[in-house]
């Protein structure tokens, strides 16, 4: 099953994942993109994964997956949640979206045999958005840094806002880097995602995109310490020039941490505190609180939640909060048990990260770039598969020769005679 040679169309269907999950609401792009015209391309490459996903594994042949397992109870809990329109027929729609991307994640699962391949067609595919991240940079600054941001950088081809980036500049950082540490990439196909990806976060601004990779691969690094001299020496070193920078740029390092806000405006975390306070006070009745309102927008009272904690109790009730905790806590256990080696460090740096991002990002409640990266922590933490038995042989249709007879000298006289 998943020692089968992964086929190049794996790649694709994955691709077009991390295109669904791009997102269709953002900053305004230099031409501008009806939204109904972005749904259609993202919904597209969901439909397309799905159908190329059935045409390479027309046998059906998954792999028992605890991870895809507990997402489909959440499709589960989110339909029983979604029936009653509370949140009108958009959260069947976001049903249905879900419901391919969870049956794509099944049919993927055939080859998650706990190698680094997707973790390239990972790599590939949010570096190709960087690319178009960067085009449009270089093609309109001013459309690139908006005032209406800040001055972040956001995406002026594709709607893409400074978390959406900085979240995806992070991820492939931290991949690479580990690739790298791991022997599995040299240093100048290293460089040539590591050095613009970190020009890219930097102008995003994003802090939890930025908090997120430093202790990402701090566990991610700090688990091969025992086992490898390299990730010896860059953890030593990551630390010297950690101490250097706090020491040298305090001031341009606190700026940029701050983005001119004030320290009330910090404190309450640009504003997202009193959203999350108006959401827990707001009065539900039991069958609310266990299953929620049904898939939305990730909003409360028209602004954005941003916590994926309170964004799934909103939605998907105390149910849902249950489940997304199984799949951070199973998939953190199953990296904890298993030997050190690169794919464990890969994986626990996923996790980690979205942990790290759940707190001020909404997503691990429905099809988006964190279930996609959880899922990619899935599959390096999966067992390989014991190699196919040998075939038996097949049975000779010869009758066996019956052993010689020796015939004693006298005797052969005998009949001579």
């Amino acid at each position: 099953m998943a020692g089968d040679r992964t086929p190049k169309i794996v790649g694709t269907v994955w691709g077009l994942l991390v295109l669904n999950t791009l997102g269709s609401a953002g900053a305004k792009t230099i031409v501008p993109l009806p939204r109904s015209l972005i749904q259609m391309v993202t919904m597209g490459a969901l439909v397309a994964a799905f159908t190329l996903a059935l045409t390479v594994n027309l046998k059906l042949r998954i792999r028992a997956s605890a991870y895809v397992s507990l997402l489909t109870l959440l499709l589960v809990s989110s339909v029983i949640s979604s029936a009653n329109l509370e949140s009108g027929f958009g959260a069947l729609f976001r049903c249905a979206r879900l419901a391919l991307f969870v049956g794509t994640l099944w049919l993927l699962s055939r080859w998650w045999d706990g190698s680094t391949t997707f973790v390239r067609h990972h790599i590939r595919m949010y570096f190709a958005v960087l690319g178009l991240v960067a085009a449009g940079l270089v093609i309109s600054p001013g459309a690139a840094l908006p005032d209406l941001y800040g001055g972040r950088l956001v995406g002026a081809l594709w709607p893409l806002t400074p978390p959406q980036i900085g979240q995806y500049a992070a991820v492939i950082i931290g991949l690479t880097v580990l690739l790298l540490l791991g022997r599995r990439t040299d240093r100048k196909g290293a460089a040539v995602v590591i050095v613009p990806s970190l020009v890219l976060l930097a102008l995003t601004h994003t802090r939890t995109a930025t908090l997120g990779l430093v202790i990402g691969l701090t566990l991610a690094i700090g688990s091969l310490i025992l086992t490898s001299a390299a990730a010896r020496r860059f953890f030593t070193w990551a630390v010297v020039c950690v101490t250097v920078a706090a020491v040298g740029f305090a001031s341009v390092l606190q700026a940029w941490f701050l983005r001119g806000q004030s320290k009330e405006n910090f404190s309450s975390l640009t504003g997202r505190a009193k959203v999350w306070d108006a959401l827990l006070a707001e009065p539900r009745s039991t069958g609310e609180t266990l299953f929620g309102m049904g898939l939305g927008d990730k909003s409360f009272g028209g602004l954005p939640i941003d916590n994926s904690w309170l964004a799934v109790y909103q939605e998907q009730g105390l149910i849902g909060v249950c489940l997304v905790a199984a799949i951070i806590i199973g998939l953190g256990g199953i990296a904890l048990l298993r030997p050190p080696s690169l794919e464990r460090a890969c994986a626990i740096f996923l996790i980690s990260y979205c942990a790290m991002a759940s707190y001020t990002e909404a997503g691990l409640g429905d099809a988006s770039p964190y279930l996609l990266h959880l899922a990619l922590a899935a599959s390096l933490l999966a067992a390989p598969a014991p190699p196919p038995a040998p075939a038996p042989e097949a049975p000779s249709l010869t009758t066996p020769e019956a052993p010689r007879r020796r015939v004693p000298q006298w005797a052969r006289r005998t009949e001579v005679i």
